[in-house]
């Protein structure tokens, strides 16, 4: 395995286990649930908006390990981003886990996320890397 490959299984699992962004809000401005009846993996993404910002969010719920980084990481990525940064990076993912055509200069702006890219090779796996990001479009779209 090469060591770009080695840093992004890191990110994975640290995601995975990590807490930090697995909570409720206190007084989150907006939410939306997200479930994938395939293998099952359920999740709530909350958010508190300060204007056109993500002052704030988490997210509840279980899932697969590759479901929650995905979840935990893209918490991160957005987390004090404006609503339109937000779509950007959100569809810039959707299209890279669909092996569709995306920039380098796209995948720098993924930072972490970008270690999911090659969850693309897993089939199965996608919905799961997948249903934070559509669940926040759906939170994003309103």
């Amino acid at each position: 395995m090469g060591n770009l490959e080695s840093i992004y299984t890191d990110i994975i699992l640290q995601h995975s286990t990590e807490t930090y962004n697995k909570k409720n809000l206190i007084n989150p401005t907006d939410k939306e649930h997200g479930h994938n009846p395939s293998c099952g993996d359920d999740i709530t993404i909350e958010i508190t908006m300060n204007g056109n910002i993500i002052e704030e969010i988490a997210y509840t719920g279980h899932g697969c390990a590759i479901s929650q980084a995905s979840t935990s990481i893209m918490c991160d990525l957005l987390r004090g981003k404006t609503k339109e940064e937000a779509i950007e990076l959100i569809n810039i993912f959707i299209r890279m886990i669909k092996r569709e055509d995306v920039s380098e200069e796209e995948l720098d702006r993924l930072e972490e996320a970008r270690a999911l890219q090659n969850i693309s090779n897993m089939p199965a796996r996608v919905k799961c890397a997948e249903l934070a990001w559509y669940t926040m479009q759906k939170l994003m779209e309103r």
